[in-house]
């Protein structure tokens, strides 16, 4: 940057890509020594290791260098902006993006939000909200009661500190965790188990019955075939689907009996599922953790299941995912 300043007095603007991860820093650094120009791509997309993201280039250059970029209303829209190409490219957004990831302000240890209650700025490089963003607390078998108390705060849900009730989630939780269960990752799946010990919990619909059947492995197009039967409020229906795998057609079948009792379920898709191992010492025995991510329009939110039996552990996670988003609805 300093010898092209030198060799020209044409506006100079800086274009890099990601190859060894310093996109980002060395786009800030050509700013620095007079670029005017930034090119690069929402979330990094692009070829190889990816292109500039600019969703960490404009919030640096406002917040930190002080330079005025976008309109402080526009600035608070890179969150939703960020996880809106992330869908329409059908990409998971990053956790551990910074600025916008849901991970960018979350906050776990019992010390670590403590220290939080206290004075925000102990962990947060910059107020969240500036960017669209959250605080986020978890709570996990390494939580104490503050976790508990600032989550039911986060959800609205009026909660005391010293209160049984905090103290029960928190066992609750522990428990859960003891037997595989991970809430830090789903969060959705937290805050049902706390409304149901708080009795803010409503149940919209009644699993009588899901069956796999049909179930064809080999060949060109390998597939299952899956019934449900769910009861709402003494009514019951039932709908079978297929599907390329057992959970694709469970999810397709509890989707497709569930629409005409709840029309917003046809708006809401998948987006991200993942199995872990929890005792890995056990084989082709051990028990499994299932994550299962869900989207509609640029609300995201995720459950867990766990279970010997992965099917089991997956219809936990998506009876649960259509629960939460009834109970917000």
């Amino acid at each position: 940057m300093k010898r092209a300043r030198k060799t020209t007095r044409v506006p100079i603007g800086i274009h890099v890509h990601n190859d060894g991860d310093l996109a980002v820093a060395n786009s800030v650094t050509a700013v620095e020594h007079g670029a005017t120009q930034i090119q690069g791509t929402i979330n990094g997309y692009g070829e190889r290791c990816g292109n500039a993201n600019l969703i960490s280039i404009i919030p640096v250059l406002q917040l930190k260098l002080k330079l005025k970029v976008l309109p402080q209303k526009s600035l608070k829209q890179l969150t939703e902006l960020s996880h809106y190409v992330a869908e329409v490219c059908n990409m998971p957004i990053e956790n551990n993006q910074p600025f916008t990831g849901q991970s960018a302000f979350a906050h776990k240890g019992g010390v670590h939000v403590n220290a939080m209650l206290k004075n925000s700025k102990t962990y947060e490089h910059i107020n969240p909200a500036v960017v669209g963003n959250r605080t986020r607390f978890l709570v996990s078998e390494l939580s104490g009661k503050s976790n508990v108390f600032l989550k039911a705060k986060e959800l609205d849900i009026d909660l005391d500190q010293n209160a049984p009730h905090t103290r029960a989630i928190l066992q609750k939780v522990r428990e859960l965790e003891n037997q595989g269960y991970q809430f830090e990752a789903a969060e959705a799946s937290f805050e049902l188990l706390m409304k149901k010990e708080l009795g803010k919990y409503k149940k919209f619909f009644e699993v009588k019955n899901a069956v796999i059947s049909n179930e064809i492995i080999g060949g060109k197009n390998p597939t299952v075939g899956a019934t449900v039967k769910i009861a709402v409020k003494g009514k019951e229906k039932e709908a079978t689907e297929i599907g390329n795998g057992p959970v694709d057609a469970l999810y397709k079948a509890l989707h497709k009996v569930l629409i005409s009792f709840y029309p917003v379920v046809e708006e809401i898709h998948l987006t991200d599922y993942k199995v872990r191992v929890v005792d890995s010492q056990a084989g082709t025995g051990a028990k499994v953790r299932v994550f299962i991510q869900f989207q509609h329009e640029t609300e995201s939110w995720s459950t867990v299941g766990v279970s010997e039996n992965i099917i089991e552990a997956s219809w936990q996670a998506l009876v649960e995912a259509v629960e939460y988003k009834l109970l917000k609805n």
